[in-house]
């Protein structure tokens, strides 16, 4: 059972940020249509309950580090969408000031830690995020995600091993949403159930319908509680589902039409207002104002980043190295 209650307001929380996700999502997704926005985009339409069901769990103080699906991540840990949607224009005004755009999201301030493009290269980082609290005696814990493709790079295998040993505060999440870009699951891995890639390694793991957003709380609840108690690592194979492509260049020809609206069916968002109907949580008139207010929010996201300016050239030479006199940087070559 979870230590922290759902309850009413868990409800209507899980639905307006669900929301927000969705929308947002929607409207990149058209604006990277009109070329506003460029390079690769992956959006995470369908996989909103993996990080609502998480974010009524985690402390403001805990961090986050994903790959590149990450634009919900960031604004679900707290980061301003207008600074989300600035960044993919590529604006100063963006949480990594343009130079990141859709795969690289920033936001020291909120504790989120990327937006990493390399296939992998979060999860150590994440770790190493983890060691930082343990080291510094907190109680926070760091969460890692990653895909299901992610989980075939080596680099797992050496964190899993040291993140244990060390019984280090991070809980690692795959969201498996059943393919690594065009490629299922089937095809890449002798062991499709993967969440068993973490019992060699003495942590406690196990698979999650991650559609369902009290499952993700409940589990995540649980491997919170054990990190802040010092009792190290958890492995949670989220078992989600993208209705959009890998990318926006994907053609999806690796699954059929049938397979996507099974899982429209069971539409994370659709469940929980369902939910909050049949529990009389809310009314018609709460269901219209949250959608508008959620429209008013992305209209003002995409105004906020045409509106913004384009950082200036010299913002090339800055953000490179910590150290502002780099006697290695010459002008004039």
């Amino acid at each position: 059972m979870s230590s922290i209650e759902i309850n009413k307001d868990t409800y209507l929380k899980w639905y307006e940020s669900m929301l927000l996700m969705r929308k947002f999502e929607e409207k990149t997704g058209q604006v990277y249509g009109q070329q506003k926005i460029r390079g690769f985009c992956h959006l995470y339409i369908g996989q909103e309950a993996v990080l609502a069901g998480a974010m009524s769990v985690l402390r403001h103080e805990d961090s986050m580090i994903t790959a590149y699906r990450d634009h919900a991540h960031a604004i679900a840990k707290g980061t301003h969408p207008n600074a989300v949607m600035a960044e993919m224009y590529g604006k100063v005004t963006g949480c990594s000031k343009g130079k990141g755009g859709s795969m690289h999201m920033f936001d020291k301030e909120n504790r989120f830690f990327g937006g990493h493009g390399i296939v992998g290269g979060q999860i150590p980082l994440g770790a190493g995020i983890a060691f930082a609290e343990k080291y510094n005696g907190t109680d926070n814990v760091c969460v890692t995600y990653m895909g299901d493709g992610a989980v075939r790079q080596g680099a797992l295998n050496e964190t899993f091993n040291m993140a244990s040993l060390w019984k280090l505060p991070v809980i690692f999440v795959c969201e498996n949403n059943g393919y690594a870009m065009g490629t299922s699951v089937e095809r890449t891995t002798i062991e499709t159930d993967i969440y068993k890639l973490g019992l060699p390694y003495g942590i406690p793991s196990s698979a999650v319908d991650g559609m369902d957003p009290v499952a993700v709380h409940t589990a995540m609840n649980e491997a919170v509680d054990r990190a802040r108690a010092g009792e190290g690592p958890t492995f949670l194979e989220m078992r989600t589902y993208r209705y959009k492509g890998h990318s926006m260049s994907d053609p999806q020809k690796y699954r059929t039409k049938e397979e996507v609206e099974s899982y429209k069916a069971k539409d994370p968002i659709e469940i929980v207002k369902q939910t909050i109907e049949k529990e009389g949580y809310a009314d018609e008139k709460w269901f219209e104002e949250i959608e508008a207010k959620i429209k008013g929010q992305v209209d003002e996201a995409i105004k906020f980043a045409e509106e913004s300016p384009w950082p200036d050239a010299s913002e090339l030479y800055t953000d490179v190295y910590v150290q502002q006199d780099y006697p290695f940087i010459r002008e004039n070559v």
